[in-house]
Formats: C-alpha cells, sequence, structure tokens
C-alpha cells in the first residue's frame, strides 16, 4: 500500500485531491456563475445563496480541514504515536463541552469570548489527558485510550446538556456534531488569519519537532529544553483545534487520516509532513462536504459527523501499527485464587441491596420538596409510577456487573466492559435499525436487534484481535475505535431531522422514565436467567483465565465456550441498554468495586459484581430523580458522569 501510494507523491496526490474537490464545488456553483456576475437581476435568491452560503461554506471547509491536519501533525510528531490527532486526543471534544455550557447560560457568546472558551475546554481535556498517561511516559496505549474515553464523556455530556434545553437543541447539536453551513463569510474571514498565525508558530517549531525524534536524552544533549519545546508545539496544536471547534463544531478523525495518507505518499520530513499534510486535510474535508451536497440536498448531515464515521475504519486499520506491549497486564479482578470475604460480607451485601430497593421506592420528596418516607395513604398512586422504575434497575443493574465481569475476564483487561468495548453501542445501533425497518417496533423486536448489535459489535472485536493473539491493549482500543464509529452512524440519523433520531437521542440519554410494568418484568426476568446461565458457566470462566492451553489440556473447547460466554454477554448487554441506554459504566465499576470487598472466586465474584451493579444503578436512577427535583436527570447520565472519573483513575493506576 505505501508502495502503491508512493508513486504519486505528497505534491502529486495532493494536488489531486484539491483539484477532484475544487472540481466537485465548481460542478456545484457553475449553474449560479452568471448570477454572481449579472447585477441587472438584483440580490436574488440565488445570487445570495452563493455568495453568502456556498462560497463560504467551501472555503470554511478549507481552512478548517487545514487547521486540523495541521494539528494532527504536530500532535503526532510530539507525541511519537500514529494515533493522535485532536479526536482521537479528546481535546476537540473538551472544547466542544466547554462551548455548548457556556453558550446554555451566554447564548450570544461569539468572537475572541468564544474561542477563548473553547481554548479553555481543550486545555483542560489536554490537562485530564496527560495527567493521566504522564506516570506511563505518554505511552502511545495510555495516551490514546485516556483521550478517547474523555472525548467520549465529554461528547455524552454535552448531548445531555443540550437535550436538557430543547429551546437550542436543533442548533446546538447540529452545530456540535460539526456543521459546515454558512450564511456569511464570517467564518473563513475570521477563522483564517489565526489559522495563518498558528502555522507559522508551528513551522517556527520545526527544529525541536526534528529533534523530537531523537528522543528526550537526545534533544538535551543538542542544547534543547525537550519539556518546553514540546508544550510550545502542543500548545499550538491543541489552539487549533480549540480554533476550530469554536467555528464549526467537532469535525472528526481528519487530523488523523491525512498526516497518515501525506506519510504514506513520501512526506517524511518534517517541512514536507507541516506543508503537505494540511493541503490534504483542507481537500479531503472539501471533498467530504461537497460528496455530502449530492447525497444529500437538503443539507441536514452535519459534515463532521459524516468524518466521524468514516474516520472510525482508518483507525482501527491503523491498531496494527501502534507501538503496544503485547504482555498482557496482571489484573486482580481477574484471579481466580485466594479466599472470599467471610459469610457475613456476602450477607451484608444482600442485606444492602434490599435496604437500596426499598429506600429506592419508599424514599423521596414531596410536593414542597421535603422528603418524607412513602405514607401508606399514598402508595396506590405513587407505587406504580416508582415500582416499575425501581425493578428495571434492580435488573439492569444485575445484568451490566455481571456482564462487565465476564467482559474482563474474556478479554484478559479489567478496563474492558460493555460501554469501553462498544457493545453498548452495537446494541444501539440494532435499536436505531429496528426504529427505521419497522414502524412500531415491539419490546421483542427491539431486543432481537440490540441483541444482534451488540453480538456484531463482539465479533468485529474478535476477529479484529486475533491476529494480536487477543493482546488485552490491542482488544481495548479496537472496541473503542468500533463504538466511535458506530456513535458517529447514530449521530448522523439524530442530526438528519428525522423524528426517531431524534427520540432515539433522547433513549440513549439512560432514562427509566417511559418503563411500565411489562418492561421492568422483562428486564427482571431477563437478568434472573442471565445471571443464573453466568452462574452456571463461572467453571469456563477460570479456565479461560488459565490460558487457551492449559483450558484446551483441561478438557475445554475454548472456541466454544468464549463463543457461548460472548453470545450471553452480547443478549445481557442488549437488554440492559434497552432499558438504561448504552453509556452507564456499571459494567466498569462494579467488578472493581466487588474485587474491593475481597471477592476472588468467579462464582462469588461474579454475583458479588451482579448485587454491587444493581445498588450502583438504584442508586443512580433515585439521584437522577431527586436531585433536581421535580426535573429528572436520567440514570444512565448520572451513572456515566460518575463512573467516567474512576475509569481515568484507574487508567492513571494501572494501565
Amino acid at each position: 500500500m505505501t508502495n502503491a501510494f508512493g508513486r504519486f507523491g505528497a505534491p502529486t496526490l495532493s494536488a489531486l485531491l484539491l483539484g477532484l474537490a475544487l472540481s466537485l464545488g465548481l460542478l456545484e456553483i457553475l449553474p449560479e456563475l452568471s448570477h454572481l456576475t449579472d447585477t441587472s437581476t438584483g440580490y436574488d435568491a440565488k445570487r445570495l445563496m452563493l455568495v453568502y452560503s456556498t462560497l463560504p461554506r467551501m472555503a470554511t471547509a478549507l481552512v478548517a480541514g487545514a487547521a486540523l491536519a495541521l494539528a494532527g501533525t504536530i500532535l503526532q510528531q510530539v507525541l511519537r504515536n500514529p494515533l493522535a490527532s485532536p479526536t482521537t486526543l479528546g481535546v476537540s471534544a473538551g472544547a466542544n463541552l466547554a462551548l455548548v455550557s457556556a453558550m446554555l447560560l451566554f447564548p450570544s457568546l461569539s468572537g475572541l469570548t468564544r474561542d477563548g472558551v473553547a481554548l479553555l475546554g481543550s486545555s483542560f481535556a489536554a490537562l485530564a489527558i496527560f495527567w493521566i498517561s504522564a506516570k506511563h511516559g505518554f505511552s502511545p496505549f495510555a495516551l490514546v485510550l485516556s483521550g478517547l474515553v474523555v472525548g467520549l464523556w465529554c461528547g455524552a455530556a454535552a448531548a445531555i446538556l443540550v437535550l436538557m434545553n430543547d429551546q437550542y437543541l436543533s442548533g446546538i447539536f447540529i452545530w456540535g456534531a460539526g456543521s459546515l453551513s454558512q450564511q456569511s463569510w464570517a467564518v473563513p474571514f475570521s477563522l483564517a488569519p489565526k489559522v495563518c498565525l498558528l502555522a507559522v508558530l508551528a513551522l517556527l517549531a520545526t527544529r525541536p519537532l526534528l529533534l523530537a525524534q531523537l528522543g528526550d536524552a537526545g534533544a538535551r544533549s543538542l542544547g534543547l529544553p525537550m519539556k518546553w519545546a514540546r508544550l510550545f508545539a502542543l500548545s499550538v496544536a491543541i489552539a487549533l483545534s480549540a480554533l476550530v471547534t469554536s467555528a464549526v463544531g467537532v469535525i472528526g478523525f481528519v487530523g488523523l487520516v491525512a498526516p497518515q495518507i501525506a506519510r504514506l505518499v513520501g512526506a517524511r520530513h518534517m517541512i514536507s509532513q507541516l506543508t503537505w499534510s494540511p493541503v490534504i486535510g483542507a481537500s479531503l474535508l472539501l471533498l467530504t462536504d461537497q460528496m455530502i451536497k449530492l447525497l444529500s440536498p437538503g443539507d441536514f448531515i452535519p459534515t463532521g459527523a459524516v468524518t466521524a464515521l468514516l474516520g472510525g475504519p482508518v483507525l482501527i486499520a491503523l491498531l496494527p501499527r501502534l507501538d503496544i506491549a503485547p504482555r498482557a497486564l496482571p489484573a486482580p479482578s481477574q484471579s481466580s485464587t485466594g479466599f472470599d470475604p467471610a459469610p457475613t460480607v456476602a450477607v451484608a451485601l444482600i442485606v444492602l441491596v434490599l435496604l437500596i430497593t426499598a429506600a429506592g421506592v419508599f424514599l423521596g420528596r414531596s410536593p414542597d420538596g421535603s422528603w418524607v418516607w412513602l405514607p401508606i395513604e399514598a402508595w396506590d398512586q405513587i407505587l406504580p409510577l416508582r415500582t416499575p422504575r425501581v425493578i428495571a434497575a434492580l435488573g439492569c443493574g444485575l445484568v451490566l456487573g455481571a456482564t462487565g465481569l465476564i467482559l474482563q475476564r474474556l478479554t484478559g483487561n479489567e478496563m474492558a466492559s460493555p460501554e469501553i468495548l462498544g457493545v453498548s453501542a452495537g446494541a444501539t445501533t440494532g435499536v436505531a435499525s429496528a426504529l427505521l425497518l419497522f414502524s412500531a417496533p415491539g419490546l421483542a423486536t427491539q431486543l432481537g436487534f440490540a441483541a444482534a448489535g451488540a453480538l456484531m459489535v463482539l465479533v468485529l472485536i474478535f476477529l479484529i484481535s486475533a491476529r494480536s493473539g487477543f493482546g488485552p491493549n490491542r482488544v481495548l482500543l479496537a472496541g473503542i475505535a468500533i463504538g466511535a464509529m458506530l456513535d458517529a452512524g447514530i449521530g448522523v440519523l439524530a442530526a438528519s431531522g428525522d423524528p426517531r433520531g431524534l427520540a432515539l437521542i433522547r433513549w440513549m440519554a439512560g432514562s427509566t422514565y417511559f418503563v411500565d410494568n411489562a418492561i421492568a418484568g422483562t428486564a427482571l426476568l431477563i437478568s434472573a436467567v442471565g445471571l443464573a446461565a453466568a452462574l452456571l458457566l463461572c467453571r469456563w470462566l477460570a479456565l479461560l483465565n488459565l490460558g487457551p492451553e492449559t483450558a484446551g489440556e483441561l478438557g475445554l473447547d475454548v472456541r466454544v465456550a468464549r463463543a457461548v460466554l460472548f453470545g450471553l454477554a452480547a443478549l445481557m448487554t442488549a437488554a440492559s441498554t434497552l432499558v438504561v441506554g448504552p453509556l452507564s459504566f456499571i459494567g466498569l465499576m462494579a467488578p472493581h468495586l466487588a474485587q474491593g470487598l475481597g471477592f476472588r472466586q468467579p462464582a462469588s465474584q461474579l454475583w458479588a459484581s451482579a448485587s454491587v451493579g444493581a445498588c450502583l444503578l438504584i442508586i443512580a436512577d433515585w439521584a437522577g430523580r431527586m436531585i433536581a427535583f421535580p426535573y429528572q436527570i436520567p440514570a444512565g447520565l448520572l451513572s456515566a458522569l460518575v463512573g467516567t472519573p474512576v475509569l481515568l483513575m484507574l487508567l492513571r493506576r494501572r494501565v
């Protein structure tokens, strides 16, 4: 592939891409050029559309694409990581979250203040990522994993803020997904000078970027304070990302793909990379935008969502090039040796589940906001509303806790969970497919499609990771890449204007608000059956933990065992996702808390993890109903907001 691309050379391929993009743009504006030169028609609609919408949009695509590609080149060079980009490191998502938060408070936010807010959000996201990965020497795996997790959390939080403020929903959501639509020349005229200034600063940093290839020791021997040089270059890249996000929202993966293409076609030296990567990035973004306009004339689909959808496969293709240690990291939660805690701890955990369930049903707030224990005379009115939600949270918490433990043991990675591996995103994609294919899909249909989507993701992860011997780190990154791609596809659907997309986004927040007795009963039944099946298969989990060779010698068919356990995890994830949405992190937190209580054996750790998951989700649902009373915060959102910092702390300690 490299040789094939290398024949073109960076200048030739850049010219071809740019020429193709401009040709498509010319085809669009050619019929309208007569209106641009003919003043006799006055300011008719076609002329106004051409001058103040079409041409500014093309200019914005060129400037934004060049800026993101330049930022990606700097990040990849400084961090010596082929997967580094504004998207994979979460800095664009951090800017987006800061802007959404500020715009909800100050709707008229604009100009330098808007850019400053975006820069502040990007900086905080970058600091969080570097704080996590610094302990591990800024390893590629630590940087990418922490960046993708930070981006996932920022994106989810921004989407929820929009959903809780419906009056701004359409504008902010479409903008946040990366819309290049323009109504004047204000954005390109404002963005271009800033990008040019930062590009000059990037060229001034060429020597430090070149010396960065020698490593810190080599750079210091030549008199370069590498720490400050790296900080300067990273600041330029973060500023470029923040400015683009402030202007047009999050544009996914252009900063990842363009530098890779530049290197593939022969741009080996730093000057050539800084020169041709922005040209390729500008061409790619303009080309993508023109193709979207040809395929979707209504202009409902944000370009950023499509670039993210296309970038997922590129990220997966680049995973084999990432330098990741092949050995599996020891995970205490996987240990099958040692003693479980005293029976009193197990009994106390069961009692705790019962007490939290009872509190979720009977403890609440009265209409005046005071805390009350539900009086008997109000049972007939309140219990039919509260009980199904608590039962559904109980069942889904049991399922997510058990599924998280199964996936952590199967992948050999204690960071694995349905949310991180993209299994929940697969279930969400299945539900979206059901909504598109059927006018009113029933519960059984949604469950079947969700299970198929979750299983599809697990199969893809299995196939992608097989070449690397199922290394835990590659399994994790493959799952995150697939999840990002599926989430982008759902974002395209939601931003298309289809009312089913809006319903899907609301459901993704993870609220139990619409749960009725049928859904609650189904969730509890599936949790009971799934947990019983998982307990029966605990011996397989224990044997698989010994390694495939040892497990095979002990009479276990490893392929069948993995297939059955993955299938069970997919079905359980699908059932829980239907109720609490795809993003809760219960499956991540529960196994670690169960292990912290002292449970080591597979069977005891499984039911303990399930019990802890039930407690966490019931508490999240109860807190979501009470914190902002009488308004409600979705349980999935609340648990995700708490779960992501827990995940980041675990990453800092163990990656």
